[in-house]
């Protein structure tokens, strides 16, 4: 068996071209503006992580190709607390910025869950502020995690069903494992599984694994799911990754591809998907932000 590929490059792509359309709608004079204007993605960033800095460059470059406006702040090394929310606040305040991020992680000094408090929820386009991780709680409606419901909507472009099935999650952090979690769990379409979530401290993970319909690999553990911890026929996405060097290193071994029945690859899988999450919910914050609920219409 050979595992066929959860192509997230081709439907974030396709994402992207409907994006488009969308973004030229709300840009018209009268809709966001009387003179009219693009939706706009704002990103912080502090300190020189090359990774961190390559992510935000993609970022932008994703604005242009739909035709959004961007947004950059970049920070040095040695910003103070004071210094990083009071930039937060000035991204609060600027119209031309629908929602944006603070890229993740910042340098160590820095308390990051108090920069996100600063944020208005409203302009989050992580998907990750308390206050919107509450409301995915709640089953109401909110900036849902880029990373999660990417996952998602990639299984369901390639029919992989979650619902009443089986979904292990290998990983707990904040921006997948525990948001992907409680979406999956939800009684909503493309979701309704069974979740269980467990991480690289459990003992014979494989015992969990194994049991699984689909697994979400999202550790940061290089290679931690191999093939025998994997039921044959099984959909498997790589979502943690980890840097050796320049090398892009899976949470998946690649002798996986040889048991599962789906297999997101590496680089192409997950990775495009956030990208493209990220811009659905700042167009969507957009279009909230002039009460147009639900895809711009051509009238």
């Amino acid at each position: 068996m050979t595992a066929k590929t959860l192509d997230g490059q081709a439907l974030a792509d396709r994402i992207k071209a409907e994006l488009a359309v969308r973004v030229e709608q709300l840009a018209r004079p009268g809709v966001l503006s009387e003179q009219g204007r693009p939706p706009g993605l704002g990103t912080v960033l502090v300190g020189d992580d090359g990774p961190s800095a390559r992510y935000v460059a993609g970022k932008h470059q994703d604005c242009a190709d739909v035709g959004m406006a961007s947004v950059h702040r970049g920070m040095p090394m040695g910003t103070t607390q004071d210094e990083l929310e009071a930039v937060i606040a000035e991204m609060n305040a600027d119209d031309r910025v629908d929602a944006f991020i603070l890229q993740y992680p910042v340098p160590a000094g820095l308390d990051f869950e108090a920069a996100m408090l600063v944020m208005s929820p409203a302009k989050d386009a992580d998907g990750l502020h308390p206050v919107n991780l509450g409301k995915l709680v709640m089953g109401e409606e909110a900036p849902l995690p880029c990373t999660p419901n990417g996952i998602l909507a990639l299984l369901a472009e390639h029919g992989v069903e979650l619902a009443g099935r089986h979904l292990v999650i290998v990983g707990r952090g904040l921006t997948i494992g525990r948001p992907l979690a409680l979406l999956a769990a939800l009684k909503r379409e493309g979701a309704n599984a069974a979740v269980t979530v467990v991480h690289t401290g459990v003992q014979d993970l494989g015992s969990f694994t194994r049991t699984a319909d689909v697994i979400v690999a999202a550790a940061g553990a290089p290679g931690v799911i191999t093939a025998d911890m994997v039921r044959p026929g099984s959909a498997v996405v790589a979502a943690g990754v980890t840097m050796a060097g320049r090398k892009v290193v899976s949470d998946v071994a690649d002798e996986v591809a040889e048991v599962a029945g789906w297999l997101s690859p590496r680089i192409g899988g997950v990775g495009p998907m956030t990208r493209a999450m990220l811009l659905v919910n700042t167009v969507e914050a957009a279009a909230r932000s002039v009460g147009i609920a639900g895809p711009t219409s051509d009238g």
